[in-house]
């Protein structure tokens, strides 16, 4: 037990095996850095462990601390560097820095941080495993983790403080993870016989458990209840978050992939409105072999939901419990992107036999990767585009109880070849010898089903993808390469003459200041980011754009629009590659990420108070007011939305990703241009107007103001009814005068600012208006949030999403079905 009084002693007992390195690595650290505050004298943590190491120098009796020596409980205040002392055999030799022990008659947990042998990427949490006396740690399998999208490297440290939060700092004090239990009345920590990790206090109450907040995983006894989710990792050896997820409603378990807009391929058959609790040889509905060895459940980077059970060598699956309509070809991922699933085969989309003139396997020894199109479409050559017609071809996220009836075959063409975001159409027909039916647009197409045998029971179905007319003969290849080279040379030479473009580095530069791109940010538009270190020791973040044809033209763009203008409240562009096939944006380094993970990223985050968030609100419109108003030409953004602001290390928000904005002169109004932009923050006059204004940017911009307060996504699956539409329920419980029942409820500091959160909502409501011309200019909200001017209170909260009759009948087919609709 590590109790204030034997603190030094259990640094002692737990980290003695690589903590002489690790003082030497701090020292040279120290020794080297250009950031004085990085002294060693400014650190108390960095004391502590020196003077633990000092300590363990001179305790020789402590080298031959096993695991078998650690307690299951620990006090305040204590502090566990992370430094490696225990071997495990995975099929990826990995180690761990052992913190909780516990000991049942099946399984053994452990809590601590799992590492990577290079010791580079280490994740704290929860492991379950055999007690194999063995000199290695056999087969540990991670079933909970705080920090899995942000690990951390070995010189980290966990800390229960004084203040009662439990607390995941990096080497330079940063918070990667916490509780969030700071003056709450924690007393100490503990892993239960369960692999509950639980902070507890002084009459052992729970205050805080990480069965409360699942990552994949669920152990014997623990709930997955409304309003939580299964997250699946990316792969077996990527721990951070995929784009698989399950999910439980208040009407249904659901599992769906996190694309933007979600797409839907499981809704569970049995749910009547109870939590789902794993036990043993059960879960709800399903029977699972019962055994009483250690036994886990877990959310598979493949979407499927498996049982693994230990049979004395390894962890063997003992069950499988999704079964979607489609069986196992209505997997989304089970053929790659624009596989087609037939007969659990993979092939690519043509007409006749999969070997299409479009689409080629992105690996042919393994066409589970999926396919990949020959020539790339673009957002701004709609000319170029038809639809490769795909007939008795189905798609898992189509719902055949619940489309729309009465849509036309060429209404929902159209639909798609109008909207720059959408990859293709699923058409069904309602079988009266009509061309009506019920139309899916998608803006990502994953795996494809082959339903020539009827294989699922909606019949008559055709999905048309969207493909590029540009077709390349053999003997046009020659010609082509040519015409390629010259293009690339006419870019890099508008490149190299932008006003203030910033620095060009080579590929190999950015490859070796990224750590060959190891150290992944997050995913932005067309692209990864990456973290990287530019030989000044300055933090950079790196887009790799992925892919040709629209890549390109989004490199282009967004060079072009902030590779010269400079805003506080903008990301500012560092440099950029364009070199072979390779086109990177380097950026400066946002320390807090974007504003989606502090918002509705889970359980990962501490909530925001109200003045941080009453300050990125007011930075985000100051920045767009600059695109609208104060550039020498007017930038319309295009894709405003919380995946689009950056943090930097005081929350200080900053506008990015310009890849699908537009300049206008000073003296244009309106420009004409295909749909661009996200669903869920597209203005309504997207489909009905001949051009577009910057009051497009200000609907986005009053949607991410209802995110903000709210804390929540526009649209969530966890909630039934109206009420998982954000807009429909501001709407309703503005009529009802009743908002600060929607404020975000997470954080105590938004309860006590509720009412100045409720006026800051009514500016988003002016932003929200669906007739444009009422909507203020960005330099007025400015001003209004800045009180210096009063909104706009004459809105008509009736009318507020008032649209045509056709508009209103889509927008409730996307509410219906929570699935993709253009707005």
């Amino acid at each position: 037990m590590c109790s204030p009084c034997n603190h030094l002693r259990c640094l002692l007992v737990h980290f003695f095996p690589t903590f002489i390195f690790f003082l030497a690595k701090n020292l040279l650290y120290n020794l080297h850095s250009t950031n004085q505050q990085m002294a060693f004298k400014h650190k108390p943590y960095h004391a502590a462990v020196l003077l633990s190491s000092l300590l363990i120098i001179s305790s020789s009796k402590f080298l031959g601390a096993k695991v078998l020596n650690y307690s299951s409980t620990a006090y305040l205040s204590t502090l566990w560097p992370n430094h490696p002392s225990q071997m495990v055999n995975t099929t990826e030799l990995a180690s761990v820095t052992p913190i909780l022990l516990r000991r049942t008659d099946g399984p053994w947990f452990m809590c601590g941080f799992y590492c990577n042998m290079d010791g580079s990427s280490c994740l704290f949490g929860v492991l379950i495993f055999q007690n194999l006396n063995s000199a290695f740690l056999q087969f540990p399998q991670l079933v909970w983790s705080a920090n899995r999208n942000n690990p951390v490297p070995t010189h980290a440290a966990l800390q229960l403080r004084q203040d009662r939060d439990l607390v995941l700092i990096n080497f330079d004090l940063t918070v990667v993870w916490s509780s969030n239990t700071r003056g709450k009345p924690v007393s100490g920590i503990n892993l239960t016989d369960t692999g509950n990790l639980v902070l507890f206090g002084r009459n052992n109450e729970t205050i805080w458990q990480s069965f409360d907040h699942p990552t994949d995983s669920l152990l014997w006894g623990q709930k997955l209840v409304p309003g939580q989710k299964l997250r699946a990792s990316v792969s077996e050896l990527n721990m951070s978050q995929g784009l698989f997820c399950l999910s439980v409603t208040p009407d249904a378990l659901m599992g769906y992939m996190e694309s933007n807009p979600p797409q839907r391929y499981y809704t569970s058959r049995f749910h009547e409105g109870h939590s789902f609790e794993f036990n043993k040889g059960r879960l709800y509905g399903w029977d699972i072999p019962y055994s009483s060895s250690s036994q886990f459940l877990k959310f598979d980077p493949d979407g499927h939901l498996k049982v693994y059970q230990w049979d004395g060598m390894h962890w063997r699956q003992v069950a499988d419990l999704l079964s979607p309509e489609a069986g196992d070809c209505g997997y989304p991922m089970v053929c790659g992107k624009y596989g087609v699933c037939k007969h659990g085969q993979c092939g690519c989309p043509d007409a006749a036999n999969y070997q299409s003139n479009f689409f080629r396997q992105i690996d042919s020894r393994h066409p589970n990767l999926g396919c990949s199109a020959l020539t790339p479409i673009s957002c701004d050559y709609a000319k170029d585009q038809s639809f490769l017609e795909l007939k008795n071809a189905y798609y898992f996220a189509f719902d055949s109880s619940s489309y729309n009836h009465g849509t036309g075959l060429d209404e929902c063409k159209n639909s798609c070849l109008n909207n720059c975001s959408c990859k293709a159409a699923l058409f069904a027909y309602d079988g009266n010898g009509t061309s009506e039916g019920g139309c899916l647009l998608l803006n990502e197409v994953f795996s494809i089903i082959n339903n020539e045998n009827h294989a699922v029971s909606v019949h008559n179905t055709t999905l048309f993808v969207k493909v590029s007319n540009v077709k390349i003969s053999k003997r046009s290849k020659v010609t082509l390469a040519k015409r390629l080279k010259e293009l690339k040379e006419i870019e890099m030479d508008l490149l190299d003459h932008l006003p203030g473009m910033p620095t060009r580095y080579s590929y190999e530069m950015l490859k070796k200041m990224t750590e060959n791109f190891s150290r992944k940010l997050g995913q932005g538009g067309f692209g990864s980011v990456y973290e990287g270190i530019l030989d000044n020791g300055t933090k950079i973040a790196v887009k790799y754009l992925d892919g040709f044809g629209q890549v390109k033209d989004s490199f282009l763009v967004e060079a072009n629009t902030i590779g010269s203008i400079h805003h506080i409240n903008l990301v500012k562009l560092v440099g950029y590659c364009s070199e072979k096939s390779h086109r990177l944006l380097v950026y400066e380094y946002m320390a807090n990420g974007s504003l989606d993970t502090w918002i509705f990223g889970g359980t990962e985050k501490s909530p925001l108070p109200w003045h941080t968030r009453r300050k990125i609100i007011l930075d985000i419109a100051k920045g767009l007011a600059y695109l609208h108003e104060e550039c020498c030409q007017k930038i319309i953004h295009f894709d405003v939305k919380p995946q689009n602001v950056l943090l930097d290390q005081n929350f200080n928000a900053k506008v990015s990703d310009f890849g699908l904005s537009k300049l206008l002169e000073k003296d244009q109004s309106r420009v004409v241009t295909r749909m661009r932009g996200t669903p869920g923050y597209l203005a309504p006059e997207w489909l009905h107007s001949a051009g577009m204004t910057e009051k497009v940017d200000v609907y986005s911009f009053g949607v991410v103001i209802m995110e903000i307060i709210c804390g929540r996504k526009n649209v969530d699956w966890s909630m039934t009814g109206e009420n998982s539409h954000l807009l429909s329920l501001f709407k309703r419980k503005a009529l009802e005068e009743r908002l600060q029942d929607i404020v975000d409820k997470k954080s105590e500091d938004m309860l006590i600012h509720v009412e100045e959160a409720v006026d800051v909502m009514k500016i988003g409501a002016w932003c929200l208006q669906s007739d444009f011309t009422r909507r203020p200019s960005m330099s007025l909200v400015v001003k209004a949030l800045e009180g210096l001017v009063t909104a706009e209170t004459n809105i008509n909260y009736e009318q507020l999403f008032m649209q045509s009759s056709s508009i209103c009948i889509r927008w409730q087919w996307y509410f219906r079905r929570r699935l993709f609709i253009t707005e």
